[in-house]
């Protein structure tokens, strides 16, 4: 069985190894975790924990938002150029974003799969020979936005709450 997660046709799009590229090996395996650790028998519907703890109003969102984020500064350590550092971003904004909404973004965590989208991205930037050592110029900004939307959530959750009680 291949390392990679980004199928095309039933097989692995590309093949390198992990040993070029140390921190991939933690990416691909967390990515794996968060959206396709688990299969519905009968089908070949693959969902992880994106969608399970998104269950979780606000807390579950946020869990899996940290755990992208924590991803994406492995792929930054591990050369992703700004401008792929820049689509994952959107990636993970929008699975967030729409995630948080109720019934819709459950549906939608179950789906969309973020993290293997960003998995992809990683290798495809790989396959092309564009990798450029670090990349902190553009992931202080990204991690900077990141912190932001956390803290919108936060305070979301705090006013509904508040609403409520």
């Amino acid at each position: 069985m291949e390392n990679s997660l980004a199928y095309r046709g039933g097989r692995p799009a590309y093949n390198y190894t992990s040993t070029k590229h140390p921190g991939l090996g933690k990416v691909r395996r967390l990515a794996k975790l968060m959206d396709a650790q688990f299969s519905i028998p009968g089908t070949q519907f693959r969902f992880g924990l994106d969608g399970i703890l998104g269950l979780i109003p606000g807390v579950g969102d946020l869990g899996t938002f940290a755990v992208s984020g924590y991803m994406l500064m492995i792929m930054a350590q591990n050369g992703a150029s700004g401008f792929v550092l820049a689509r994952m971003t959107l990636n993970i904004l929008l699975d967030t974003l729409i995630g948080s909404i109720p019934l819709i973004g459950d549906l939608f965590d179950f789906a969309f799969k973020a993290n293997t989208r960003n998995l992809r991205l990683m290798e495809e930037h790989y396959a092309e020979g564009r990798h450029r050592g670090g990349a902190w110029k553009v992931i202080l900004p990204v991690l900077i936005v990141l912190a932001l939307v956390i803290g919108l959530l936060i305070y979301g959750v705090y006013r509904l709450l508040a609403a409520i009680f």
